[in-house]
């Protein structure tokens, strides 16, 4: 049997909603304690809610702030589907709580088809997902959900072959340029495959002196070289039965490779130094922004390092090869900040989608992510605006691309909103540079500093946003 709760004081509402469901229990009461009283009850399914109870909430840019308004509800019982009725003149309100996380609503008066209606469009919503859950979790762990979630077809194809070769012993080679994520895919293959449980270690081979590589890989006894004082373990000894990442893999020495080689053909290697044979019990992945088998081919790499390693490639695309893609990333960047700063950006301003689309993106999804955090820190709307980013991503626009435009406005108003985007993106640039400082701030700008404070007031830039020193164009 289905519960169905209704929280309101109208009488005719609630005997339309309980002649919808015949075969189920409805309580009703009318009250916002009493609603949460019947939580503690029993579980529910829907919950029709007045738009009324949710009004105890603060103001936001003069509308309430459903979402936390509805929090309460959720903590109650986060599995409810939470239907808001109010109506006809609230109806801009409602479609605020359904964009806060409400599941739709309905206006007074209640008719019995709109109830049925949306209560069967949620149901059917509901059981998607849920088939799309249970597909996806059939191979990908909770964690790696966000991960995998892409639209570009050569990406796709990418995540099939993870999927495939993750669960083996395989030896993966990682091909791509810097920035595309080659170590995000790594720890996807390491965290679907066997040795989930075990140690994933990642070794960047182009930040370590030539001189400490070998010694890095496979550690060294006391007294093998000039300052070795005791014995060290090697990162094949400390990822033992896990797997072992090395980035950059064609920037090796000639005698490293010699050495890499000897662990993937006999599963064996010695320290530095040593003369004891250790078993080598590590999966390999390896990763390189350049063309492993055109340097094997000019001599400059191992051949016979190449094809051991190339046992199972995986090319990953560049950023500028899956730019449907970066609406999703933005939206995981965006939401990984917020639950760090007490900001709450919602979004992405449409001229600033339209300038990412557009740009090449010569440092892939790295430079995205560090281009995000930027504006972000300098951001005061809910938006992450033109204005909040470096000039030169607009460039390869039209004239005034990094100001909003809106054709249906006077020429008067176009001219006033472009003055104010180019000041407020001034005085926010001026104190990046100057680290927030009020006075050193007002005289780049050759104005006072009470002159600045009623713009940035008038702006609602805060100079605490930009205490963390100079920000780098």
């Amino acid at each position: 049997m289905k519960y169905i709760l209704v929280a309101s004081a109208d009488a005719d509402a609630c005997k339309v909603i309980r002649s919808c469901f015949s075969e189920s229990r409805v309580d009703v009461v009318s009250d916002r304690d009493g609603c949460f009283d019947r939580f503690h009850r029993r579980t529910y399914e829907f919950v029709f809610v007045d738009l009324h109870l949710l009004r105890g909430s603060p103001v936001k840019n003069g509308y309430n702030d459903y979402r936390e308004a509805l929090q309460p509800f959720w903590q109650a019982f986060p599995n409810a589907e939470i239907i808001v009725l109010s109506s006809p003149e609230r109806i801009r309100e409602s479609v605020n709580a359904v964009k806060a996380g409400a599941s739709n609503y309905l206006t007074y008066p209640i008719n019995r088809d709109e109830v049925n209606y949306v209560v069967e469009s949620i149901s059917e919503s509901v059981r998607m997902q849920s088939e799309l859950d249970y597909l996806r979790n059939r191979f990908w762990q909770d964690d790696s959900l966000e991960v995998i979630r892409t639209h570009n077809p050569a990406m796709k194809k990418v995540l099939e072959k993870v999927r495939s070769v993750a669960p083996t012993k395989a030896t993966v080679l990682l091909i791509g340029e810097t920035g595309t994520g080659k170590g995000v895919i790594a720890r996807l293959i390491h965290r679907h495959s066997a040795r989930s449980e075990r140690q994933f270690i990642a070794v960047h081979c182009g930040a370590i002196p030539e001189t400490l590589l070998e010694s890095e890989l496979f550690g060294h006894e006391k007294g093998a070289f000039t300052g070795a004082v005791k014995r060290k373990l090697g990162k094949f000894e400390i990822a033992q039965g896990g797997t072992l990442f090395l980035d950059e893999i064609g920037t090796v020495t000639a005698s490293a490779q010699i050495r890499l080689l000897q662990v993937l053909q006999d599963r064996t290697f010695q320290r530095v130094g040593g003369e004891s044979v250790i078993d080598a019990d590590v999966r390999i992945i390896a990763a390189s922004n350049v063309d492993l088998k055109a340097m094997s081919e000019s001599g400059v790499f191992r051949q016979d390092l190449y094809y051991r390693l190339n046992v199972f490639p995986i090319e990953i695309p560049t950023l500028r090869e899956r730019t449907e893609d970066i609406p999703i990333l933005t939206e995981i960047f965006i939401k990984r900040l917020n639950k760090l700063y007490a900001k709450q950006i919602r979004g992405v301003h449409p001229q600033v989608q339209d300038a990412f689309k557009r740009y090449s993106w010569p440092g892939n999804i790295r430079e995205l992510e560090n281009l995000i955090e930027r504006a972000y820190i300098l951001e005061t709307a809910t938006l992450l605006r033109p204005e909040s980013l470096p000039r030169d991503l607009f460039a390869s626009g039209s004239a005034g691309a990094g100001v909003p435009v809106d054709i249906s406005l006077t020429l008067a108003e176009v001219r006033r909103q472009g003055i104010e985007a180019i000041e407020r993106y001034y005085l926010k640039e001026l104190l990046a540079l100057n680290a927030g400082r009020i006075n050193a701030t007002a005289a780049n700008a050759g104005i006072s500093s009470r002159q600045l404070r009623k713009l940035l007031a008038k702006y609602e830039i805060h100079k605490q946003d930009f205490k963390q020193g100079p920000v780098a164009q």
